[in-house]
């Protein structure tokens, strides 16, 4: 099976807005309408088993709406194959009730976003956060390292990852972008071999980039990215996409062309995303 962990969608309503704004933002052109709609098509094209969808609370009140979305989403999954995480904001000063919710609702885990969220990672709102999600054993994705949106400050780097693991001991935290987008340097020398998962989305491969955006930004290259899975261990690494940002087929072309075993592919395309979420195929 092939699980992509790291997916986004927008209500059809205001799907197109959202992706003018951000396409805008990112001079990345999206490879499907953002709508959930056209994930599952392209899922259907790719070949992606599961998806999973990471919403984005940028406000404490839009929690309640997001996640009754997510909610909606998960409750289709056997029709759909698409599973949604439920959002969280550090405002939020209910977040054990929100989490509650969350593990109640069946939701596998949570997405938090400190650059969108205006936080820094290692502000104790987020421990907090990351330590009851912890105990509930939900999963915690976060966006790590530079966000090419909001480029000005980095709110997630390698050294407020490892001041979080060393003092709140996540047992299911996912560094997306590889452990901190345009960061891989750092993330090489302090975060491989940490107990921390790192996804693949928008790190490794091609992006069709809009014209002059690919000369101001870099993903890894295949050295970079291969040194980055050896480093850390394959059964540590989640296949990601960060779709509609990176097209699903091209991307799972991109990881089966790595000179890596096929035991190791199979790892990173699918078995260590079922085993985090808890889902029977993961046997």
């Amino acid at each position: 099976m092939i699980v992509d962990f790291h997916t986004h969608t927008y209500p059809d309503k205001i799907a197109s807005k959202t992706l003018e704004l951000l396409v805008s933002r990112s001079k990345t052109k999206p490879a499907s309408d953002g709508t959930l709609a056209g994930l599952q098509h392209s899922m259907a094209q790719s070949g992606v088993d599961i998806s999973v969808v990471l919403p984005v609370v940028t406000a404490p009140h839009q929690v309640e709406r997001i996640n009754t979305v997510a909610k909606t989403v998960t409750a289709q999954f056997t029709g759909s194959g698409v599973w949604s995480f439920g959002g969280i904001h550090p405002g939020n000063d209910n977040y054990k009730e929100i989490l509650n919710g969350i593990k109640s609702a069946g939701l596998k885990g949570i997405k938090l976003h400190p650059d969108y969220q205006d936080a820094m990672f290692n502000d104790i709102r987020y421990k907090r956060i990351i330590g009851y999600a912890t105990e509930l054993g939900l999963v915690v994705v976060v966006h790590a390292g530079v966000d090419i949106g909001l480029p000005s400050v980095t709110h997630c780097t390698p050294d407020m990852v490892c001041e979080v693991l060393d003092e709140v001991q996540p047992e299911r935290l996912v560094l997306a972008h590889m452990g901190g987008w345009n960061l891989w340097d750092e993330v090489l020398a302090k975060l491989c071999g940490r107990n921390v998962y790192m996804d693949t989305a928008f790190s490794y491969g091609e992006i069709a980039w809009l014209s002059g955006a690919e000369h101001r930004w870099k993903l890894a290259s295949e050295e970079m990215f291969l040194k980055l899975i050896r480093a850390h261990g394959a059964d540590r690494i989640v296949f990601g996409t960060d779709s509609p940002w990176t097209d699903q087929k091209r991307a799972i072309k991109d990881i089966q062309a790595l000179p890596l075993s096929d035991e190791d592919k199979k790892k990173i395309l699918g078995e260590n995303a079922l085993q985090l979420l808890g889902l029977p195929d993961a046997e």
